[in-house]
């Protein structure tokens, strides 16, 4: 089935110049595992297509029970320079809550 990543993780977003730093938690252990392999910088990188420039990198922090996305080339020039509504990348991560993943139904008790 199709789940959207909202319907298992919460997450925030900021900036770093012109790089968005998303942090996508699972609001239950046993969720970390499905966006570990569903929640790739590959997926996400073709999810933020047109508006992340650079390359994705992910990082993983399992007694968190996270992962967190640097977007490279994402955010205009950053803060200062961009003309971009959220130059700060404050969206960004409701934006990932929306990605839909396909998992089996019995790893997933919504």
């Amino acid at each position: 089935m199709k789940i959207r990543l909202d319907k298992i993780c919460h997450a925030r977003s900021g900036d770093k110049g012109d790089t968005g730093n998303v942090g996508l938690i699972a609001l239950k252990k046993e969720y970390y595992p499905i966006i570990e392999k569903h929640v790739t910088a590959q997926r996400v990188q073709k999810h933020f297509e047109g508006i992340v420039l650079g390359n994705v990198e992910r990082f993983e922090l399992p007694n968190l029970w996270a992962l967190n996305f640097l977007l490279h080339n994402a955010l205009g020039g950053g803060g200062t320079k961009s003309l971009k509504n959220d130059a700060q990348g404050k969206t960004l991560s409701a934006a990932l809550l929306r990605m839909e993943i396909e998992v089996e139904e019995k790893e997933v008790k919504l």
